[in-house]
Formats: structure tokens, C-alpha cells, sequence
């Protein structure tokens, strides 16, 4: 009787601390990227070798995505992610969610896709024809370089990164014009919509340093202190080139 009631208090404790866990792990941060000036004009693409994707964007021309702002000068793709402070249990989370990089219309879809460490994501093609997808990491680093062919109607790569980075190039061997990128990161992320908005979930009550990545402007960085129950606020603001 005594070792059953032992097992009892010692099955409600641990419930008792995994509910804490879980209420801390509750904290998020939430803000928006701005874009301070002009925007840079995002030429059209001449997709006129691609049949098919011309047709596509024939009503609205496919543009570069390097800088994409909204009207109030929301700055949209922008990966804001925890760099420093985040405890060794949450770093080590793997999201169980499995995002996709498609390649539709001759563009990759989202541009930009963040990801953690070791997460799974696929890489799809929603084209009827042939594309070659082809990211490019750090040379020399831990992530390796490859190269694969995935034709109209091919099944989905799984695929997964092994180590932090801010970011990988991914291109199409086949359409020179397909520019794209994966931010592999460690612990809690977001990605800024189409209003500069983004929310960074699950961040345990603590300080942190934030950075907030964006492929033509670089990195910035502030300090940002999560407090139970109460959400951070971070924003981050871009100078037009």
C-alpha cells in the first residue's frame, strides 16, 4: 500500500512540473519587420523558355522576391529566431510539424522557409515539368551540398538539415531565374508575413537575444526578456538600400 501511494504522489508530481513545463513554454514574442524608404523595384522574370509558367503569370508576371514590402512598409520573409539564451531542453525540440518547399509556376514556394535542426520538410513538385533543386550550403561547413533531379509527378523528397543555417541559396540548374532560401535554425522561429508581422512561440520565460535575418539586408539583433504569462514585443526595422 505504501508503494502505491509512493507511486501516486510521485505520477502527480511529475504531472505537476510537466504542466509548469509546459505553461513556461507558453511565451512568445511578437512584433513586426519594417522597412524603412523606398523598396527596390523586384524586376519580372522572363519565363518565356518555360511554356507552361509563362502562361501562368501571363495576367501577372513573376517578379524577384529579394525585398518584398507591403504598402506600410511591412517587410515580408524575414526569419526572426532565438540566437542566444535558449535552455538545452528547448533547443533540443524538433518540431513534429513537416513544411513543404514546392516548386510551382517556376518559383519556389514559400521563398523563404525556415526550419529546425533535424526537422523534416519536403520538397514538392507542383509543376508538370521537370525541375533540378539545388541548395547550396556554407562550403566547407557541416551541411552537405546536393543536387537532385525531381520530375512533373516525382513523389516528395524528405529531407532534413543537421546543423544550424542563416541561410542556405537554393537554385534550379534547369530555370536560372528560381532563387530561394532555408534558415536552419536551433529552438523557435518565425517567418514575417505579408504585413511585416511575425510570432516566435514556445519560448520559455527568460532573456534572450533575438535576430531577425533578411536576404539582401542582413541580420539584426536586440535583447528581449520573456516573462511568464506576459508576451515580449520586439521590432526590428530595415534601412531601404
Amino acid at each position: 500500500m505504501v508503494v502505491i501511494c509512493t507511486l501516486l504522489l510521485l505520477a502527480f508530481a511529475a504531472l505537476y512540473f510537466l504542466g509548469d513545463a509546459r505553461a513556461a513554454a507558453e511565451g512568445k514574442i511578437s512584433g513586426t519587420v519594417k522597412l524603412d524608404g523606398t523598396a527596390p523595384h523586384q524586376k519580372p522574370i522572363d519565363m518565356a523558355k518555360e511554356l507552361f509558367s509563362a502562361k501562368q503569370h501571363a495576367s501577372k508576371p513573376g517578379t524577384t522576391e529579394t525585398v518584398v514590402a507591403g504598402p506600410n512598409g511591412g517587410l515580408q520573409n524575414v526569419v526572426v529566431y532565438i540566437s542566444e539564451g535558449l535552455p538545452v531542453a528547448a533547443s533540443s525540440q524538433v518540431p513534429s510539424e513537416t513544411p513543404t518547399f514546392d516548386q510551382k509556376g517556376c518559383q519556389y514556394i514559400p521563398h523563404v522557409l525556415a526550419l529546425d535542426v533535424n526537422q523534416h520538410f519536403k520538397v514538392t513538385n507542383g509543376d508538370p515539368h521537370s525541375h533540378n533543386i539545388h541548395p547550396m550550403p556554407k562550403p566547407g561547413g557541416p551541411n552537405h551540398e546536393w543536387n537532385k533531379s525531381q520530375p512533373a509527378g516525382a513523389a516528395p523528397f524528405d529531407v532534413t538539415w543537421g546543423a544550424e543555417e542563416v541561410a542556405i541559396h537554393v537554385k534550379c540548374n534547369i530555370h536560372p531565374w528560381m532563387s530561394g532560401y532555408m534558415a536552419v535554425v536551433k529552438g523557435p522561429y518565425s517567418v514575417s508575413d505579408n504585413s511585416g508581422a511575425f510570432t516566435v512561440n514556445n519560448v520559455p520565460p527568460r532573456n534572450y537575444t533575438l535576430t531577425a535575418w533578411q536576404e539582401s539586408y542582413g541580420t539584426q539583433t536586440q535583447k528581449v526578456s520573456v516573462s511568464a504569462g506576459k508576451p515580449a514585443t520586439a521590432d526590428f526595422t530595415f534601412k531601404a538600400k
